[in-house]
């Protein structure tokens, strides 16, 4: 066998080696887009259900304006934000604030039985259930893919085509200690 066959045999096997590992990259960056749209998705539902929920609340709670108006800010910053750890800590505020929506809730017996307020707290249960099965799997997606370009031989093909890391779906610092912090209710 000549020594150009054994080069070009070598050159043939590492090209189709570094197609293989780009298109694996390209595959799981995909699935983490994929996964954040799913995400994307379920918190526009759950934002979407908001202003039905305090305007529900308004009408046997005017009084409780600061609740109410802490609940459509946090709203509004989930929204706004557009990088996965912005949207996390938006979120994060936006299930504080709604906690508190919702404590406020038990002062008022006729709000809690009120059939649309039964319905919208509903809706929004099971959206949290959705969402938090998407976070799950964009969270996952996102490990996967971080983890393969950062692996050897990844991590040189992914430099050489700017294969860039990507965030997780965290709520961070603020996000827990809003979530920690046990809601009060004044009468």
């Amino acid at each position: 066998m000549s020594p150009i066959l054994v080069v070009l045999a070598a050159i043939v096997a590492i090209a189709g080696f570094v197609i293989l590992i780009y298109n694996g990259l390209v595959m799981k960056r995909q699935r983490v887009n994929q996964a954040f749209a799913d995400v994307d998705v379920q918190l526009k539902q759950r934002q979407n259900r908001i202003p039905n929920l305090v305007e529900t609340v308004k009408g046997y709670a005017s009084h409780e304006k600061e609740t109410l108006d802490a609940v459509i800010s946090a709203r509004n910053a989930a929204q706004s934000a557009s990088t996965p750890g912005e949207m996390s800590a938006a979120e994060g505020m936006l299930t504080a604030s709604l906690g508190k929506l919702f404590a406020l809730a038990e002062a008022y017996p006729a709000l809690k039985a009120n059939t649309n307020f039964l319905e919208l707290q509903s809706e929004l249960s099971s959206i949290e259930d959705k969402l938090a099965a998407a976070r799950r799997f964009y969270n996952s997606a996102v490990q996967d893919y971080n983890t393969s370009r950062e692996q050897f031989p990844g991590s040189i093909v992914a430099g050489m085509f700017n294969f860039e890391g990507r965030e997780f779906f965290d709520v961070g610092v603020e996000g827990r200690e809003a979530l920690s912090t046990v809601p009060e209710v004044k009468f």
